[in-house]
């Protein structure tokens, strides 16, 4: 029986894992979008995603970049579809007057419908909000220390309508809401003219 149950336990790990997928842009093509990934935006401006390579990179040798300005620029995992599960990924904030933001975005219909969670090097907060029709509106936020020009992890896990968001591995924030229940697109975000780095994006289902 103590067999059985070891061996039950270590196929449920090996299920699990298997639902997860690390994006690292390394095979991807420097000054390009990478592929299997949709560039856009929230709102107005112009946002610009690129590979580029870095040797800061937690994962050599690429990233992904974002140096336009939008009023929130956007770039989604186009074959994501997560209801419940999880959603992470290394950035570094480098520059920004308004804003040097780094975020995730879950459960995403499209551009303008999506809960993103953030962290704002120039606030030194980490924020939840959802984004409707454009609009985005803040659920809850937390102090934290967000250093510019230092790579951090930003991960939400997401079960029904619990959301939970930890920072650097400490838990930042937790909030309940059901206004997007079904399985939706998973990404990354900025906003205004952060310029921000990205790498290891990592997600999975549950």
């Amino acid at each position: 029986m103590k067999t059985l149950n070891t061996f039950l336990s270590m196929s449920i790990v090996i299920t699990t894992a298997t639902l997860a997928a690390t994006v690292n842009f390394d095979d991807a093509k420097p000054g390009e979008v990478p592929p299997g990934w949709t560039a856009t935006q929230t709102g107005k401006g112009m946002a610009k995603w690129t590979v580029e390579k870095d040797g800061t990179a937690p994962s050599k040798p690429n990233i992904l970049k974002q140096s336009g300005e939008a009023t929130y620029p956007v770039c989604l995992k186009n074959d994501s579809s997560v209801k419940d599960g999880f959603v992470e990924v290394k950035f570094k904030s480098i520059t920004g007057k308004e804003d040097q933001a780094g975020g995730v975005i879950w459960r995403c219909k499209d551009a303008d419908n999506y809960y993103v969670a953030r962290a704002n090097a120039l606030e030194d907060n980490v924020t939840i909000y959802h984004t409707i029709n454009g609009k985005r509106t803040e659920k809850k936020r937390a102090k934290m220390k967000v250093a510019t020009n230092q790579w951090h992890t930003l991960r939400v896990d997401f079960q029904g309508n619990h959301l939970k968001v930890t920072f650097n591995g400490q838990p930042a924030l937790q909030w309940e809401d059901e206004t997007f229940s079904e399985a939706g697109k998973v990404g990354v975000w900025t906003k205004a003219d952060s310029v921000t780095l990205f790498d290891d994006f990592t997600y999975g289902g549950k």
